[in-house]
């Protein structure tokens, strides 16, 4: 899940800990990048920077995840029956990169009958939960290195997991990070 910003660094954040691998497609950071710049223009900045900064969050990701952007998954956009198309390439970019879940918040749109079982559709607070309890210890040290990272404004961890917890719904992640 790449969308909301603050979810989407605390999942990173975890990915950089390696407690899991991260994969996505060409079209994942495409959706991504527009709705970090329309983000961006609603808040005040104008056209050409949002556009600019959105495209430094997706070749910062890139980056750091040299690994993660998945080729070839094309061919299979459009053969899931899922209920809606456009959610297609998701599924297909998980097929073949080997993904064992796709985290996402629109669940219901990726119905069991089209998935394949090897495939796990999950919400954010699930996969968070289930990634915190791999290793507490190593969770809390990549949110706490994220939060180190804000500057403008700063964060204390005790307002990143209250945003976590009451905005995000990742309240069993939250409690076993409150718990390290």
């Amino acid at each position: 899940m790449l969308w909301p910003s603050l979810q989407r660094d605390f999942l990173l954040s975890m990915a950089v800990e390696n407690l899991y691998r991260p994969l996505w497609s060409s079209a994942i950071l495409a959706e991504l990048e527009e709705h970090e710049a329309r983000k961006l223009r609603e808040r005040g900045v104008e056209t050409a920077p949002a556009a600019r900064r959105a495209g430094a969050l997706v070749r910062a990701m890139n980056a750091a995840f040299d690994d993660a952007l998945v080729a070839g998954w094309e061919p299979l956009e459009g053969t899931f029956g899922l209920p809606d198309i456009d959610d297609e390439h998701v599924l297909a970019a998980a097929r073949v990169g080997a993904a064992g879940a796709i985290v996402t918040d629109n669940v219901r749109d990726f119905p069991n009958r089209c998935v394949p079982s090897d495939i796990r559709v999950l919400p954010a607070t699930d996969f968070a939960a289930d990634t915190v309890v791999v290793s507490p210890e190593r969770a809390r040290q990549a949110l706490e290195t994220m939060i180190g990272r804000y500057t403008a404004p700063a964060a204390t961890l005790t307002d990143v997991l209250r945003v976590l917890e009451t905005r995000y719904g990742m309240i069993e992640a939250v409690d076993m990070l409150r718990n390290t």
